[in-house]
């Protein structure tokens, strides 16, 4: 597959499509087959209790699951069938419960870590961080050690460092469940505007019925 097939627009906008996509472990299946699409800069929410098999799904889109689960179905974005292509390729940007910072690296250190390969050269690469650190409103702590941020801070740097990588979707596994809830609520509606604003297909793994009633693309319920 050439690369100017999964080259996108600035915004990387495009569609994410899931075409009966199922999950089993050992023969007992955990998604049933499901269909969904989202739209460029829409927010789609899965609902379900622990162990209904969300994280997996996530994974499995990711290219990173394990190979012990069987799977159907098929995933394309931008009209580009994923089967097959490793991770590193899929464009898929995804967003935990931990922040998962490295604690060996300054905050811009964490940030420049999620910079595209191609981008050559230490001015580019520096005022690219500068600009994410504005756009978390943490300019001038690039230098900080990650340990001494607060959680909703070191949450902005976690979404800000995989933003800069590009990814032409978005998935967020449960990425709001550790915070209290009034920073939750900030938080949530700061990732949904980042997520619009760059045109991003954005699917949100969760059992707090809040995110759902803030999202504006479909909402599943699993298990």
């Amino acid at each position: 597959m050439s690369e100017d097939r999964l080259a996108g627009d600035s915004k990387g906008a495009r569609r994410l499509e899931l075409d009966g996509v199922g999950l089993s472990l050992h023969g007992r299946v955990l998604v049933p087959p499901l269909s969904l699409t989202i739209e460029p800069g829409r927010v789609a929410v899965l609902m379900g209790p622990s162990g209904s098999g969300k994280s997996s799904l996530l994974a499995y889109l990711c290219g990173t699951l394990d190979p012990a689960f069987e799977t159907v179905g098929r995933v394309v974005l931008g009209g580009v069938d994923l089967e097959g292509l490793p991770p590193e390729r899929r464009r898929v940007g995804i967003l935990f419960q931990d922040d998962l910072l490295f604690p060996h690296l300054s905050v811009a250190e964490n940030l420049a870590f999620g910079l595209p390969a191609d981008m050559r050269g230490r001015v580019l690469r520096r005022e690219a961080v500068e600009r994410a650190l504005a756009d978390a409103d943490l300019a001038g702590l690039g230098g900080r050690d990650p340990a001494t941020l607060s959680g909703g801070q070191r949450a902005r740097v976690a979404l800000m460092r995989t933003l800069l990588a590009e990814p032409a979707a978005l998935l967020l596994d449960e990425p709001f469940s550790k915070l209290d809830v009034a920073l939750r609520a900030r938080f949530r509606a700061w990732v949904f505007d980042h997520a619009r604003r760059r045109g991003l297909p954005t699917l949100l793994v969760t059992h707090d019925p809040a995110d759902g009633a803030e999202a504006d693309g479909p909402v599943i319920e699993l298990g």
